[in-house]
């Protein structure tokens, strides 16, 4: 079931009652789900009394097209292996422990690259981060999970995720035929690979509906 409005509502009372010490929430889900408006979304109502969150995107690991072209990966990008996971990581670990100031990287879809400091992450009891592959379990991803406190997994049909996909390589510069391509050879085996992580999730929605 889609999140309502009035979900997202509830959820965020739920985070606000933890407390002041810090909360790690992860927003996990395939390409093209929701889980950038869900979590900036969830972060607006978080913030309205005050700023109590902040959204430290996974995406802001994309390894630079310079270095995806010397692996010969650049048609790979977005696979689990064109981000820097380690430095992921160690992000991570740096507000797990409380860390005063982190700055936190973010993705440009109008450059197609990575954005040093893109977010600067301070004070904010609540840091909500959202990826791909927050759950997965294999190389250095698997440091991940340990590190969140609560994990939500957000999913909608291939039916939806593949306009959405197609809608966003359009807009960025992709002809028809190269947008479908990269769908059919990467993302949708992207989608398979982190639905079969949805078992390590604290809580599974359906997508963020406004209004």
């Amino acid at each position: 079931m889609a999140v309502s409005e009035s979900g997202l509502l509830r959820l965020a009372e739920q985070l606000k009652e933890r407390g002041s010490s810090r909360f790690l929430l992860g927003i996990v889900g395939p390409p093209g789900a929701g889980k950038s408006t869900l979590a900036e979304r969830l972060r607006d109502v978080l913030n309205e009394d005050g700023p109590v969150a902040v959204v430290a995107p996974m995406d802001g690991f994309h390894r630079s097209n310079a270095e995806l072209d010397a692996m010969g990966a650049r048609g790979r990008k977005g696979e689990p292996d064109t981000f820097d996971a380690e430095r992921f990581v160690a992000a991570l670990r740096q507000v797990r422990a409380g860390r005063q100031r982190v700055e936190w990287p973010t993705f440009s879809r109008v450059t197609d690259e990575p954005v040093p400091g893109g977010v600067v992450i301070e004070d904010e009891p609540i840091v909500i981060t959202e990826g791909n592959y927050l759950l997965l379990d294999e190389g250095p991803w698997k440091d991940v999970r340990g590190l969140l406190d609560e994990a939500w997994f957000v999913d909608v049909p291939d039916a939806i995720l593949v306009p959405r996909l197609l809608e966003r390589f359009l807009a960025g510069g992709r002809s028809r035929a190269e947008a479908e391509a990269k769908i059919a050879q990467s993302d949708l085996r992207n989608a398979a690979l982190v639905r079969a992580t949805r078992d390590r999730a604290d809580l599974v929605l359906g997508g963020f509906v406004s209004g």
